[in-house]
């Protein structure tokens, strides 16, 4: 059973994100998990309306959000990764397909984003997996 995944990536901090997409792909392709689109979007804010174009496409089975929210001296961290976490998780329920949420934060600071880059790699395990656990659940 091919699986056929989108991957929509925040360009903000791209020195971070950059690396998690290059190793989402990486990954991907280690599971013989076809990567059918990618879509940058400038942040992590911005990425629903992306997540939800990628989720209407039929070469599409999961989506993996990447991307990377650091502190800075307000709570814009906090409030950004909620909403779009909140309606990326709308998504996947309204298109009945698993939406991964590879964004790491907030409260991390940009060293400790760098090394939670491999994150990338687990967004990639949680879409599989949840693709999967659905297509089973679906048999019975």
């Amino acid at each position: 059973m091919a699986i056929n995944m989108g991957i929509v990536a925040s360009e903000f901090n791209y020195d971070i994100t950059y690396a998690m997409l290059e190793l989402a792909k990486e990954h991907a392709k280690f599971l013989g998990v076809n990567v059918t689109t990618i879509a940058k979007v400038p942040g992590v804010f911005d990425m629903p309306l992306a997540v939800k174009k990628v989720l209407e496409r039929k070469d599409v089975d999961v989506v993996v959000t990447l991307g990377a929210v650091i502190e800075g001296q307000t709570e814009h961290d906090e409030i950004v990764i909620q909403h779009a976490a909140r309606k990326i998780v709308d998504l996947s329920l309204d298109y009945d397909k698993p939406v991964a949420l590879g964004i790491a934060g907030p409260g991390m600071t940009r060293l400790e984003a760098h090394k939670r880059v491999e994150y990338a790699k687990r967004a990639v395990e949680a879409a599989v997996k949840s693709y999967k656990a659905i297509k089973e659940i679906e048999k019975k």
